[in-house]
C-alpha cells in the first residue's frame, strides 16, 4: 500500500472532522500558547519602545552631572568619617560653557511649595532652570513665553506653569500676565506648557518652573541639584564628558566628586532591562504551549486506542508501520497548524486591542516572536505524537480489527 501527499492529507483531515469535540479542544490549548506568546511580548517590545522613545525625546546629545561619585567596589571611606560630597553651584554650571564643544547647559532645582492664586491653594513641584531648559528637553509651549535668557545667579519674579496647575488654579480664567503666591513670593505668569511636555521623571503638566536663582532663594540653597548638559553633535559627547569631568575636577581641588552619565548610557540600560524581561514573558508565555504539547500527546493516545480498528484495517490492506507514523504525524502537524494560525490571529487582534486602549504603547509583537511561536507550537505537536504515533505502529493487524 502506498500513500501519496494528497491521501495523507485528505486522511488527517477527514480524522480531526471526525471528532470535532476532540479536534475543538487541542485546537483551543494549541491558539491559547501561541496568542500569549504574541500579547505578552508585544507587551514587553512595547515598553521598551515606549521607554526608548521618551528617552529619545530627551535629547541623544544629553549628559547629565550630579553630585557626588559613583563607587562600584567596596564602602566609600568618605561615608564612613560622615562626609558628604561636594555640592555642584551655579559657577560649575557657568563653567561648563567654556568649551566650544557646548551647546548649552542647563543646571537645575527641585523642590515643593505651596501655589496660591486669590482662594485656591495647592502644593506643587517647583522646577528651578534656565531659558535652555525648553531646548534641551524638546519642550512645548502652549501659551505665552519661557524663561527669559537671564544670568543664571540673577532672580526674576516670572513663572511658567505647567496645564494641569493652571486648570486648578484658574479654571476658565486667563493665566498670562496674573500673579501667583510661590511659598512667601509673588510670581508672574508668563507661559503654560503644552499638553505634550512630558518627560521621564517630571511631569511637566504639574509642575511650576521658575528662574534657578529664584528657586534658590525659596528653597534656602546655593547648591544645584543637577547640571544638564547638550553637547553639539554625537562624536563630541565623549569630549565634553571628559571636559566636564576634568572642569570640575580642576575647580574642586583635584577631587573627582561629581559623576557624569550620557543618555546614551541610560537608553542602552533600558533597552537591556526591558529587551530581557520581553524575552522572559515570552518564555514564560511559551510554557502554555509544552502544556499544549502535553494535551495534544494525551489525547492522541487516547484517539489511537478509539482507532485501533481503523489503524488495523490500515494495515491488513498493507501500511507499514512507518506509514503508520507518518499518518499519525500528519494530522498532529495538521492540528498543530491550523491551532498556532489561529492563536496567532488571536494574539494579534490582542495586540491592537492594547495598541487601541492605550495608542502612547506601541504594542507590536517583535517577528522573531512570531516566527518561534509558531515553530515551538508545530514542533510541540509533532514531539508530543511521537509516542501515540508509535504506538500506533505496533498494533498487531488482527489484534486491531477485533478491537483488541
Amino acid at each position: 500500500m502506498k500513500l501519496h501527499s494528497p491521501d495523507i492529507a485528505w486522511f488527517s483531515w477527514g480524522a480531526l472532522r471526525g471528532y470535532p469535540a476532540r479536534t475543538l479542544l487541542m485546537l483551543t490549548a494549541m491558539a491559547i500558547g501561541v496568542s500569549a506568546v504574541v500579547v505578552l511580548t508585544s507587551l514587553g517590545e512595547g515598553a521598551r519602545l515606549y521607554v526608548m522613545d521618551r528617552f529619545a525625546s530627551l535629547g541623544t546629545n544629553l549628559i547629565i552631572v550630579f553630585p557626588g561619585r559613583s563607587e562600584t567596589a567596596g564602602i566609600n571611606p568618605t561615608t564612613m568619617m560622615g562626609e558628604t560630597p561636594r555640592d555642584l553651584t551655579l559657577s560649575d554650571a557657568l563653567a561648563l560653557t567654556s568649551s566650544h564643544k557646548v551647546r548649552r547647559i542647563a543646571p537645575i532645582n527641585v523642590g515643593s511649595a505651596d501655589v496660591s492664586y486669590l482662594s485656591r491653594s495647592r502644593e506643587v513641584v517647583v522646577l528651578g532652570t534656565s531659558h535652555e531648559m525648553l531646548a534641551i528637553r524638546h519642550w512645548e509651549l502652549s501659551q505665552g513665553k519661557f524663561l527669559p535668557a537671564i544670568d543664571l545667579d540673577r532672580a526674576s519674579p516670572v513663572t511658567v506653569i505647567g496645564s494641569k496647575v493652571r486648570d486648578e488654579l484658574f479654571g476658565a480664567e486667563r493665566a498670562l500676565g496674573k500673579w501667583i503666591r510661590i511659598g512667601d513670593r509673588r510670581f508672574r505668569v508668563i507661559g503654560v506648557m503644552g499638553s505634550e511636555g512630558r518627560s521621564i521623571g517630571v511631569d511637566v503638566q504639574e509642575t511650576i518652573m521658575i528662574p534657578i536663582a529664584s528657586a534658590q532663594q525659596i528653597f534656602n540653597t546655593s547648591s544645584v541639584f543637577r547640571i544638564l548638559v547638550e553637547a553639539k553633535t554625537r562624536e563630541t559627547i565623549e569630549p565634553v564628558k571628559q571636559f566636564i569631568i576634568d572642569t570640575l575636577q580642576q575647580r574642586h581641588q583635584g577631587k573627582k566628586d561629581v559623576t557624569v552619565i550620557t543618555q546614551d548610557a541610560v537608553l542602552q540600560t533600558f533597552d537591556r532591562i526591558l529587551g530581557a524581561l520581553t524575552y522572559a514573558v515570552g518564555g514564560i508565555a511559551a510554557i502554555s504551549l509544552a502544556v499544549a504539547g502535553i494535551l495534544i500527546m494525551n489525547v492522541m493516545l487516547v484517539a489511537v486506542s478509539q482507532r485501533t480498528a481503523e489503524i488495523g484495517l490500515l494495515k491488513a490492506l498493507g501500511a507499514s508501520p512507518r506509514q503508520i507514523i507518518i499518518l499519525i504525524l500528519a494530522e498532529a502537524f495538521l492540528l498543530s497548524s491550523l491551532g498556532a494560525i489561529v492563536g496567532l490571529l488571536l494574539g494579534l487582534l490582542g495586540s491592537w486591542s492594547i495598541r487601541y486602549a492605550f495608542p502612547d504603547l506601541p504594542a507590536n509583537a517583535p517577528l522573531w516572536a512570531i516566527v518561534i511561536a509558531l515553530a515551538v507550537a508545530v514542533l510541540t505537536g509533532l514531539l508530543f505524537s511521537l509516542m501515540p504515533a508509535r504506538r500506533a505502529a505496533r498494533l498487531d493487524p488482527v489484534l486491531a480489527l477485533s478491537g483488541r
